[in-house]
């Protein structure tokens, strides 16, 4: 069975730092496939407050995610604090995908955790429909993109 497999940017424009937590921890004593989605998540956010938007308020629209996918490279463990970079790519003319490079600190190193994707499309919530990303939303998103490596 093929693996899925990120080709992340060659930089990333935002960071931030996120902790694993005790209910980040499954079964297996290591972080969770659902909790790594949700620092994705908690990432993306952050990301978005960055240029002056949110999820639900990007130039009058808001945002849906389209696709996941999820490259797993390490384990991470309650206590681990996660480097979480964003950059954005591949525009299309209802949306854009956004790249993450999720790492930790070990042995004076970076270690890569996982690469992800998520694809994000514009959407008009108040005529319940996907829209096209607004001018100004895609030349700031624009700024965060990178080719990739």
């Amino acid at each position: 069975m093929p693996r899925i497999k990120i080709t992340l940017p060659q930089a990333f424009h935002f960071s931030c730092t996120l902790p694993v937590r005790v209910t980040d921890i499954n079964y297996g004593g290591h972080m969770g496939n659902d909790a790594l989605l949700g620092m994705i998540h908690e990432a993306r956010v952050q990301f978005l407050r960055r240029l002056g938007y949110t999820e639900l308020s990007l130039e009058g629209l808001g945002l849906i995610m389209a696709d996941a996918a999820i490259e797993f490279k390490n384990e991470a463990f309650m206590g681990d604090v996660l480097l979480v970079s964003v950059a954005t790519g591949d525009f299309q003319r209802v949306g854009f995908d956004l790249y993450y490079l999720i790492e930790k600190e070990g042995q004076g190193k970076k270690i890569p955790v996982a690469f992800a994707k998520t694809g994000m499309v514009c959407f008009d919530y108040s005529q319940r429909k996907i829209s096209a990303i607004p001018e100004a939303a895609l030349q700031k998103l624009a700024d965060t993109a990178a080719t990739a490596r």
